[in-house]
């Protein structure tokens, strides 16, 4: 609630306007009340270890991931890009994944669209597209509406994930604590209203829905998630692998499926250029955000190339450990979701939306652990300090 007061403030530095950010060193206030937040959610989470009253912690959990409904946009203008993407597409007559924004200064979300990505299409699957457009169309002209209908899908995302690992995890009580009392959440993804939050209840609820023998349902969930972006290949990758050692159905073919219908909605929609998604995609993974242990190790004195050698070696030796679990039966989502962050070169604090809900469903202490270190660290990014 007062992190929400503080960006109701006139002028208040975490609430972007026309694309852009405020200058840096504006927000201490801020970052003040969202380390308090922090501090509250990490002793509920060491205090309902034992146990507690499920629908309490849902009920707290709803309050916490709705109350940034009720303030204005927060820390990003994604929101904004998602509505001028979806403009392009519902209502210009454009192709998204051809027509960068900049292609339709007539667009009511031109001057809103973020600045980074007014000169590039769309780097996000044919199935947050297609959302887009409708949700583009019904906030008409208004920016606030906008940002109030994306920031609503995130919000919902979240409390989709909560729900998820309640169902799934073997410790509901405190699997919902996880994800449904994290303030950065709340901040960043009902705040902000990124779309990575919408993968997050599409992961966990495929996970959930595995643990809970519908893997053909949850391979329909996963495949959904893979069209929005294409990160949760890599965690399907390793549900399959320990779900084929244990001898249960692995819910592939029915990812597979609805990866093929999807693919031919996209098609009908966008033609074949929903493929060319691929490349913005590639080109931003290429970037380094400061927060990137590639960029840490350069701050440390290490060359470029050198830094993102040690973040890939250590993706890799990872990634064949977490293998080898799963060729074992142990399905390890959270650790690889925690290692992805760990070692990307892009790595911005939204992507906790899936790291967060996969530790939490795996009931895994070091992936628990590694999701609220990693909460901790991201804290801060995007915050005008």
């Amino acid at each position: 609630m007062l992190a929400v007061a503080v960006a109701w403030h006139d002028d208040s530095p975490v609430v972007p306007t026309d694309g852009t950010h405020a200058t840096d060193g504006t927000a201490w206030p801020f970052l003040v009340v969202l380390v308090l937040a922090f501090s509250t959610y990490a002793a509920g989470v060491a205090l309902v270890r034992r146990g507690a009253p499920v629908r309490l912690v849902l009920l707290i959990a709803a309050a916490i991931q709705l109350v940034p409904l009720a303030a204005p946009l927060l820390l990003s203008t994604d929101a904004w890009t998602y509505w001028g993407y979806g403009w392009i597409a519902g209502d210009g007559g454009g192709n998204p994944y051809v027509d960068p924004p900049s292609a339709f200064p007539q667009s009511p979300a031109a001057a809103f669209v973020g600045e980074d990505w007014r000169e590039t299409t769309t780097v996000y699957g044919p199935a947050f597209t297609l959302l887009s457009e409708p949700l583009a169309l019904a906030a008409g002209s208004s920016p606030d509406a906008a940002a109030w209908l994306f920031k609503s899908l995130a919000a919902l995302g979240v409390l989709a994930a909560t729900a998820a690992v309640a169902w799934g995890a073997r410790r509901p009580a405190l699997a919902v604590v996880l994800v449904g009392w994290n303030p950065v959440l709340a901040v960043h993804l009902a705040g902000g209203g990124h779309n990575d939050a919408l993968v997050g209840g599409l992961v966990a609820l495929g996970v959930a829905l595995a643990v809970r023998n519908r893997a053909a349902l949850g391979g329909v969930a996963w495949a959904l998630a893979i069209f929005v972006k294409w990160i949760p290949l890599l965690f399907l990758a390793v549900g399959v692998l320990a779900a084929r050692a244990r001898g249960r159905p692995t819910g592939l073919v029915a990812a597979a499926v609805a990866c093929a219908g999807l693919g031919t909605i996209a098609t009908w929609a966008y033609g074949l250029d929903w493929l060319r998604a691929l490349e913005p995609l590639a080109e931003n993974a290429a970037r380094e955000t400061s927060y990137a242990l590639p960029s840490r190790l350069e701050q440390l004195g290490l060359p470029d190339g050198a830094a993102l050698a040690v973040a890939l070696g250590l993706f890799a030796a990872g990634l064949v450990w977490i293998a080898r679990d799963a060729w074992r039966g142990e399905a390890r989502h959270g650790r690889a979701a925690c290692l992805v962050l760990a070692t990307t070169p892009y790595l911005a604090v939204w992507y906790l939306a899936w790291a967060v809900p996969l530790a939490a469903i795996d009931d895994d202490r070091v992936a628990r652990v590694a999701a609220l270190a990693l909460t901790a660290y991201l804290l801060p990014q995007t915050i005008p300090l």
